[in-house]
């Protein structure tokens, strides 16, 4: 019986994952036709002559443009089979939860994303490039420019969640602003591992990447406190 559930779930998780791979294939394919005009959008943006050093540089720049433009559009699609999955195996509580703060998980990413293309990443590029002044010639590859315009962007869109998600452990019991205010040192510890993760390999960038990340666990600790005071205000009424 016990193989026969295992075997069952195995089967789910399968076609869930191959439906989202061809979706995630559908949208590179999509997104790949028409790669110039995001290409040219995205330099226009920023105004900046970008150079390639090899003829494989530009079809490395399109598979990446293509790939990340795959992966935000799957994202939405992904976690909606993901709860699918899951959710046989949650409580009635934990599934109203996750239902309730699905729409805002989708919403914080978007806004991470745009925070990250049009604040985050023109500034960093600014100071970054005023530190050469009038000394050094600054030049830009296509490659380097456009990792570091995926490096900055993506994982801030991510990390955008955080705060959502501890509302929703929060609500389901699994943490607590205790913990949450205790771990505080060690968060900001393996919050600024993670900055020097994804950034380039420079101590600026890791500090410009590192704030936004303090202030969104601080953001979830103060919604820590919200919900977990209002459970207790609904334990206390019953």
């Amino acid at each position: 019986m016990m193989e026969m559930r295992m075997l069952e779930h195995a089967t789910e998780f399968r076609n869930r994952l191959l439906i989202v791979l061809v979706l995630f294939f559908t949208f590179f394919v999509a997104a790949f036709s028409i790669v110039e005009h995001i290409y040219k959008w995205l330099v226009d943006l920023s105004n900046v002559k970008l150079t390639v050093l090899g003829p494989t540089d530009i079809l490395w720049v399109y598979f990446v443009l293509a790939g990340t433009f795959a992966l935000v559009g799957t994202f939405p699609i992904a976690l909606f089979h993901f709860w699918r999955f899951i959710s046989p195996a949650l409580s009635e509580e934990e599934r109203k939860g996750f239902l309730l703060y699905l729409p805002a998980l989708l919403f914080s990413f978007v806004v991470g994303v745009l925070f990250g293309f049009y604040i985050l990443f023109p500034n960093v590029l600014t100071f970054l490039t005023s530190l050469a002044g009038d000394q050094m010639n600054t030049m830009f590859t296509a490659e380097k420019y456009f990792r570091f315009l995926m490096n900055l962007t993506l994982p801030i869109g991510f990390l955008f969640e955080l705060p959502i998600v501890v509302m929703f452990l929060t609500r389901i019991g699994i943490i607590n602003p205790v913990q949450l205010t205790k771990a505080r040192k060690v968060a900001y510890f393996l919050l600024t591992i993670l900055s020097t993760l994804v950034t380039p390999p420079d101590l600026i960038s890791a500090v410009l990447m590192a704030i936004p990340l303090a202030l969104l666990y601080e953001l979830g600790i103060t919604l820590s406190k919200m919900v977990y005071r209002k459970k207790q205000k609904i334990v206390i009424t019953n």
